[in-house]
């Protein structure tokens, strides 16, 4: 059947706008991290009249992975505000160099500015936000984020396109997310809109630093922290938000082959009813150790296990998915459900929309186990095992050590896998080749 691209282009629109719509008013009463991803910016898909373009599948709008809206407490106070933006620009003396392409190393350097908003409930709640020269943070020697790790942050991304324009990713899931987790910490909220126009004015400010190339980006980490100068396990009536900003590479190396993960049981990263999926920096430090391990073990990264029967949980600091063979000859792909063991990763989303949206295979977010990954694997059936992060984007997997077995999976021996048409749609995206509601263009 031939679908003549002026038919097929009205359908995808539709299709997505309904789908921000869902995303936009999912999960609450009041206030939506509302952004470019909405009415503003959204554009339709360029398509060509070609047989062999893929088919749209018809399928009902998913939820959000989690609140896209979300009511302050009453005590948070006033919120800031772009337009009450300042800005300090660094002086000529204060100007970093800018590191050669081939040279850059994931979080090594960092541009000449960065992002601050103080929060102080007894003054009122958050104060004016400002952009100034890079600079070290004066905290007191008590405050709360030294001893009781109060704090989080997110990880995103600003890209400059093929035609020189510069791109967020889907930024209004990342601040959505970043308020939830600002919730569970104790920490105050904030309007999601504010801080992604902040940013964007902060990421256009050095826009320099923005890779000339799209085999690089440029990593940004808005923070929060509670800086209130009492020793005590307590919320932070004072709390700092910051952004800082960081050209990348490739998280790994290039050329590089797939991963081969340690699976080691006696370990766990997250637990029922912890903060395993939320983003604070406490889930990440005690992983060292582990990492560490993985690596004189001859392993790439961490493969987290959970429970007697041995979960695949995530991969280091990415979600995890399995595309498999099922006895009856259909594909289907399956990634660990949100049950609080794992982040509700904003690429990880993306890939569950756009292979339902794809409609070539059935797509379940239900728990997976290493007794039925090396059953899998002796009937043939395991295709592809990959990670999925806003650092790495997609990395493929290509063997497990586990409980003294060398488990093989066949990820880069497939015709056209499906983890390489998954990372080249995103990136094209990212940077522009593919217009996209995801993408937030910075004017």
């Amino acid at each position: 059947m031939v679908l003549r691209s002026k038919h097929l282009v009205r359908y995808v629109f539709q299709n997505q706008h309904k789908l921000l719509q869902q995303l936009l008013v999912q999960g609450g009463p009041v206030r939506a991290c509302s952004g470019h991803g909405g009415t503003q910016q959204q554009a339709q898909l360029r398509v060509e009249e070609d047989d062999n373009f893929p088919k749209i599948a018809e399928v009902p709008p998913l939820a959000a992975p989690f609140p896209m809206t979300l009511e302050h407490a009453a005590d948070v106070g006033e919120q800031f505000k772009y337009a009450d933006l300042s800005v300090r620009l660094a002086a000529p003396h204060q100007l970093n160099p800018k590191p050669d392409v081939d040279d850059l190393a994931f979080g090594k350097y960092f541009t000449d500015h960065m992002l601050k908003v103080p929060y102080h409930r007894r003054l009122g709640g958050w104060q004016k936000p400002e952009i100034t020269p890079m600079e070290n943070l004066n905290l007191h020697p008590a405050a709360k984020v030294f001893h009781y790790a109060i704090e989080l942050f997110e990880g995103m991304k600003a890209y400059r396109g093929y035609d020189g324009k510069i791109r967020f990713f889907r930024p209004e899931m990342n601040m959505a997310r970043m308020n939830v987790t600002a919730y569970r910490s104790g920490l105050p909220t904030f309007e999601c809109e504010e801080l992604i126009k902040a940013m964007a004015r902060l990421v256009m400010i050095d826009s320099e630093w923005v890779p000339h190339t799209e085999s690089a980006s440029l990593y940004i980490r808005p923070t929060l922290i509670g800086i209130e100068p009492t020793l005590g396990v307590a919320s932070s009536d004072s709390a700092l938000l910051y952004t800082i900003l960081s050209p990348v590479g490739p998280y790994f190396k290039p050329g590089a082959k797939g991963l081969k993960l340690y699976a080691e049981p006696k370990y766990t990263r997250a637990w029922p009813g912890g903060v395993g999926d939320r983003k604070v920096g406490s889930n990440y430090g005690p992983t060292i150790h582990v990492q560490q391990e993985a690596l004189r073990n001859g392993c790439h990264q961490v493969l987290w296990l959970y429970g007697d029967d041995h979960q695949l949980t995530e991969v280091g600091v990415m979600n995890i998915f399995m595309l498999y063979m099922k006895e009856n000859g259909e594909r289907e792909l399956v990634t660990p459900p949100l049950n609080g063991l794992i982040l509700p990763g904003i690429t990880r989303d993306s890939i569950i929309r756009l292979c339902h949206q794809w409609g070539e295979f059935s797509v379940r977010e239900e728990k997976f186990t290493m007794p039925e990954i090396k059953k899998l694997s002796k009937e043939g059936r395991l295709l592809e095992l990959f990670g999925a992060g806003t650092a790495a984007v997609i990395s493929p997997i290509e063997h497990i050590s586990y409980m003294g077995e060398e488990i093989h999976v066949p990820t880069e021996s497939q015709d056209n896998p499906l983890y390489r048409r998954l990372y080249n749609t995103l990136t094209d995206i990212q940077y522009g080749k593919l217009d996209h509601p995801w993408a937030y263009v910075i004017d």
